[in-house]
């Protein structure tokens, strides 16, 4: 589950991180006010306007600029609230802004200047491991810095048993070419993160930039933070965070009726029972010549209900233009899952316009597919995997 920048600020704060304060305003009369306040409370004169949304790259995009003066944070924030934000990391169309974070101006005149740094704390799945990803790139695109200049990202692996440890800390600090009060507030900047990425039951989060402020204070400027959706249940504190408007609503009405799917761009559909035999099958349609439109598991109990309300989700992508039903009966019997193909397929009439074909092995995989053949619909069964790309490539050409 992703979260906004402001959310993620709020959790690093209660972690004892340092962040830049800011207050989320849903109109410009709102972003007024919040100005007012930070002004009030930091003495800050200028202020940062945010758009919230779920994607980087939101300056490139239009969506962070500087008010220097109270009629520029209405101006600003009337612009950015209603518009469709286009990032690198949105579609085409872009992602339409709900609100704004009305922020601290926080680079302010001091003795030394001010630096930035990127940090990320995620899981290395190669060592299964935890690690904190640093460079004194901050600001940047990551992704860049990893491809022209790769020496300057740093990474340390923490240690699930001990935690991170005093000497990790003040190794980043030492890399990040920091010194007296800098050094000391990044080792505690650093410890305070990893605390928060554990305890949250996080699987990610990335603070770019993390600023070394004119008088050697470390803080989170930015907050890029996504929790496991699998811990949400002994989290209910964030799971009430969830925005799903920034979300996929047809993988939000997916979730409601209890089916696992994620929406791809391809054109066939995929409805299968088992994470592994579903990404198999998508292999199998790629094979034949096809892309694999979503991946979707319906589980174990895959009757007439389940199937009509898994074909009603494939459905909703008008670039579908084949279905491929790919269920090993182990715990459910093939027979009960053709039935339940057949009669949800009665059920939805002319709703089905695509070609539909039926793999079906397991436990009574011959009645299933007598049930198939027997039905006089436009169902193409298939025994092996070979004949269901075979019959994928047929349907599509």
């Amino acid at each position: 589950m992703n979260l906004h920048e402001y959310q993620g600020k709020e959790i690093l704060a209660s972690f004892g991180v340092r962040i830049q304060r800011g207050i989320v305003a849903q109109s410009a009369n709102e972003a007024v006010e919040a100005a007012k306040k930070l002004t009030e409370e930091t003495g800050t004169g200028w202020h940062v306007i945010k758009a919230q949304v779920h994607a980087g790259g939101r300056g490139k995009g239009g969506g962070v600029k500087l008010a220097k003066n109270l009629k520029e944070v209405e101006e600003i924030a009337g612009q950015i609230i209603g518009m469709n934000l286009i990032t690198p990391q949105t579609s085409a169309e872009g992602k339409k802004v709900h609100q704004v974070l009305v922020a601290e101006d926080v680079y302010y005149p001091g003795e030394s200047e001010t630096s930035e740094f990127y940090m990320s704390v995620l899981l290395n799945r190669g060592t299964g491991r935890n690690m904190i990803m640093y460079s004194t790139e901050g600001g940047m695109d990551i992704e860049e810095v990893a491809e022209s200049t790769p020496h300057l990202i740093y990474t340390e692996e923490i240690d699930p048993a001990t935690g991170i440890l005093p000497f990790q800390a003040r190794k980043i600090a030492f890399n990040l070419g920091l010194s007296g009060t800098a050094f000391k507030e990044m080792t505690k900047f650093v410890s305070s993160l990893y605390k928060a990425y554990v305890e949250s039951d996080s699987s990610m989060f990335e603070i770019n930039p993390v600023l070394k402020t004119s008088d050697d204070l470390i803080m989170a400027v930015d907050a890029k933070v996504t929790i496991d959706d699998n811990a949400l249940f002994r989290r209910k504190q964030y799971a009430e965070m969830r925005d799903l408007r920034e979300e996929n609503p047809i993988e939000v009405e997916a979730g409601e009726v209890g089916l696992s799917y994620v929406d791809l761009d391809g054109n066939v559909g995929c409805m299968v029972n088992g994470a592994g035999l579903a990404m198999a099958t998508m292999d199998l349609i790629k094979m034949a010549g096809g892309e694999p439109a979503n991946f979707l598991d319906v589980g174990g109990t895959a009757d007439a209900k389940r199937v009509e309300e898994a074909f009603r989700i494939i459905l909703k992508d008008p670039a579908v233009k084949a279905i491929l039903i790919n269920i090993f009966g182990g715990i459910v019997r093939c027979d009960r899952v053709a039935q339940g193909v057949v009669d949800a397929y009665k059920n939805m009439g002319d709703a089905i316009q695509v070609p539909i074909i039926v793999r079906l092995q397991g436990t009574n995989a011959e009645l299933a597919k007598e049930i198939i053949d027997n039905s006089g619909l436009a169902v193409h069964s298939a025994v092996q995997f070979q004949e269901a790309a075979d019959k994928v490539k047929e349907v599509l050409a």
